[in-house]
């Protein structure tokens, strides 16, 4: 029984430990590369989640397994050494998925607005963005829009790119800051009470949104918002264009 405590007790200390690396983790993750709504519409937390659990859960399970008071200091050091690095090989292959799969850019993108992740971004193409547009934010995400096609040929192009699986919004050459298309926003947006006539049973939800913006809600508009893993609503402020809330809601 004393063994079995003293196993109890290395693996509640390992796991305590874990429980802060994970926490100082999660600050990273959702306040940086994560932000709200983002960790919800890029389905970030319940990545970052089961990468988590299952670190979390390697770690101490293994102290459990290994941990014997009859070893000799060498070899206990030895063996949380291995255990260690297995822990860390995990969560360090784990952030990286989040990394990459982390919202970069909140696109518009003609008549919706898209968000784009790290991964479907080909940094071979960044070259192909205007200055200020050919690194990839660490942090994010970043408003960006769209400018019109050149000629008919580069609409093709960026058609055929986009069927191929490389979104309009992830095409680098097209990028422009997100007041350029201010005009264009605004003209495709439509009037939030436009949204409440078209879903009426969500009157109440989107009325409990618009509570939490200060401005009238004569003064806002919305735009269908498309991601990896959702459909949301992006409400956009009618006289600055930018958005001001989301809505766990699809309007297409």
């Amino acid at each position: 029984m004393y063994g079995i405590s003293e196993k109890l007790r290395a693996s509640g200390i390992h796991l305590g430990l874990s429980v802060l690396v994970a926490a100082l983790v999660a600050a990273m993750v959702f306040l940086v590369w994560y932000p709200y709504p983002y960790r919800l519409i890029s389905g970030g937390r319940d990545l970052f989640l089961m990468v988590i659990a299952v670190d979390v859960i390697i770690g101490p399970l293994i102290t459990l397994v290994v941990f014997s008071e009859k070893k000799q200091r060498r070899e206990l050091i030895a063996d949380f050494s291995v255990v260690i690095i297995i822990q860390l090989a995990a969560l360090g292959y784990g952030m990286w998925t989040v990394y990459i799969a982390r919202p970069v850019y909140l696109v518009f993108e003609y008549n919706r607005v898209v968000v784009v992740h790290a991964a479907d971004v080909d940094v071979a193409h960044l070259s192909d963005a205007p200055v200020g547009y050919r690194s990839i934010p660490l942090a994010g995400p970043k408003l960006l829009s769209l400018r019109q096609f050149k000629d008919a040929t580069e609409k093709y192009d960026s058609t055929m790119l986009a069927l191929g699986g490389v979104p309009l919004s992830a095409q680098p050459r097209l990028w422009q800051s997100w007041d350029d298309s201010r005009a264009e926003i605004i003209r495709e947006a439509k009037p939030v009470n436009q949204l409440k006539q078209k879903f009426e049973d969500q009157a109440e939800n989107i009325d409990g949104h618009i509570r939490k913006i200060s401005i009238p809600e004569d003064e806002i508009l919305y735009l269908p918002l498309l991601s990896r893993r959702d459909a949301w609503t992006a409400l956009i402020d009618k006289k600055s264009s930018r958005p001001i809330g989301f809505i766990p809601l699809d309007s297409f």
